[in-house]
C-alpha cells in the first residue's frame, strides 16, 4: 500500500440525490418478483415473494389511488 499517494477529493452535494422511480415503474419493480414467486415455487420464488411484499410496504400509497369509501 502506498501511503504517500494524494488522497482522492471531490466535491460532494450536502444531501445525496437519489434516482426517483416513476409511480408505474415502483409497483413494475414489485411485480417482477411476485410473477418469479408463481413461475418458480420450488426454487427462489418464495424469497422473490418476500421481496416484493417487502418493496411493496415501502411505497407510499397515492391517496388519489386509496380504495374507495362504502357507504356513502
Amino acid at each position: 500500500m502506498n501511503d504517500t499517494a494524494t488522497p482522492v477529493t471531490g466535491a460532494y452535494p450536502d444531501k445525496p440525490r437519489l434516482a426517483h422511480l416513476a409511480h408505474a415503474e415502483a409497483h413494475e419493480t414489485v411485480e417482477l418478483p411476485q410473477l418469479l414467486e408463481h413461475l418458480d415455487p420450488g426454487g427462489r420464488g418464495p424469497a422473490a415473494g418476500q421481496l416484493a411484499a417487502d418493496l411493496a410496504r415501502r411505497l407510499p400509497t397515492p391517496v388519489a389511488a386509496a380504495a374507495p369509501r362504502r357507504g356513502g
